[in-house]
């Protein structure tokens, strides 16, 4: 018998078995680079269909000043009435809107939020008018007289805003320390509204 040829069951089997075995690895390594391709291309169909939101802005500085009010105890007759006291608080805002669409946007409103332990308080922005007269109406107010944010501008495409708001909260100053978060909802019409963060440290005055 030739050293060469051995005709052996057992070794036949053994190597139809490792053919087997190489087999199978190859279909399985396609089978992994088959799955990474697919998901390679749904995560950028995904991504090439998602657009950028049509405003980006930023909350500049807040500045946030209590307010003890007690009325005079007449009523605009100068008749007597019994005087009422209340606390406010009055938060200032500089904020920057930035369009990054190809439409002209419209802001309409401005909504202030802060999150209290018994649930979330809102407030709506004054106008531009309104938020003039605060300064009027306390003068000495010491937080910074900037200018207002128009709460009916138009933004055109590639257009910056900026401008300060303010609204106020009926709250104490103890109450309103509890806070456990402060936000700004900006309300565009036709649009997705934006909801801001502060970009820095509340100034309380």
């Amino acid at each position: 018998m030739s050293l060469l040829q051995h005709d052996s069951p057992e070794l036949d089997d053994a190597a139809r078995g490792e053919a087997f075995t190489k087999g199978s690895s190859h279909v399985v390594w396609a089978s992994i680079v088959a799955a990474l391709v697919v998901t390679a291309v749904i995560a950028i169909y995904v991504i090439s269909g998602q657009k950028p939101p049509p405003a980006v802005g930023e909350i500049e500085q807040v500045w946030v000043h209590p307010l003890h009010t007690e009325t005079s105890g007449f009523d605009a007759n100068g008749a007597p009435m019994p005087k009422e006291t209340y606390d406010q608080i009055y938060v200032f805002a500089l904020v920057k809107l930035h369009n990054q669409s190809q439409i002209p946007l419209f802001l309409r409103n401005a909504l202030v939020n802060a999150t209290l332990p018994d649930g979330i308080h809102s407030s709506y922005a004054a106008t531009a008018a309104d938020y003039d007269r605060v300064f009027l109406a306390y003068p000495s107010i010491p937080v910074p007289h900037g200018k207002a944010l128009s709460l009916q501008a138009t933004i055109d495409p590639g257009q910056t805003v900026e401008g300060t708001i303010v609204s106020a909260f009926r709250l104490d100053k103890q109450q309103w320390d509890t806070r456990k978060d402060l936000s700004f909802t900006l309300g565009l019409q036709y649009q997705p509204s934006l909801v801001l963060a502060p970009h820095s440290a509340v100034i309380d005055r």
